[in-house]
């Protein structure tokens, strides 16, 4: 003997009203993967957007981060270029107030000491206009062939103008 039941409101009997549920469960199944497919679809899409918005703005950034790493650059070398020249005018400076005070070697110690000076004072002036005719990038091109050609020299004159400008700043 098989019993049936009645779903309420249905007005089926338990065999047909079994399958109802499950056709019922299935269409909501259904439902729930299509939904599940659409809001995926649409996160795609959105996340699409960001990634093109975001791609954007970096791309804005970068050109940006150019445009500023050029003028930077060219303040730097202005400020090298400023450095060089009153660098250069120190030493022509100091040229003529050895040259000046080599009449009065002259005088009190003798005139081979007031020689000396006048030599001194023409090797000064000399590295000061060879500073003024030279580019930075000679310059530099210098500076790597000097530490190249005497290592230990430019390390000993990098430490010491390091503690030279450490007592300075102290």
């Amino acid at each position: 003997m098989v019993e049936t039941t009645t779903i309420p409101g249905s007005g089926a009997t338990g065999g047909n009203g079994t399958e109802a549920a499950k056709n019922h469960f299935s269409k909501a199944v259904e439902e729930a993967l299509a939904g599940a497919k659409a809001l995926g679809a649409e996160a795609q899409n959105r996340a699409g957007e960001y990634r093109e918005k975001l791609y954007e703005k970096k791309d804005g950034l970068a050109g940006d981060a150019k445009v500023r790493t050029g003028e930077y650059k060219e303040k730097a070398f202005g400020f090298a270029d400023q450095g060089k020249a009153q660098a250069s005018g120190a030493l022509a400076s100091l040229s003529q107030l050895i040259t000046d005070n080599a009449g009065v070697l002259d005088e009190k110690v003798g005139a081979k000491y007031g020689d000396y000076a006048r030599g001194a004072a023409k090797s000064v002036q000399d590295v000061a206009t060879r500073l003024d005719e030279k580019s930075l990038d000679e310059l530099g091109e210098d500076a790597v062939e000097f530490v190249r050609q005497s290592p230990a020299l430019a390390l000993g004159m990098a430490a010491a103008a390091g503690y030279l400008l450490g007592r300075v700043f102290k």
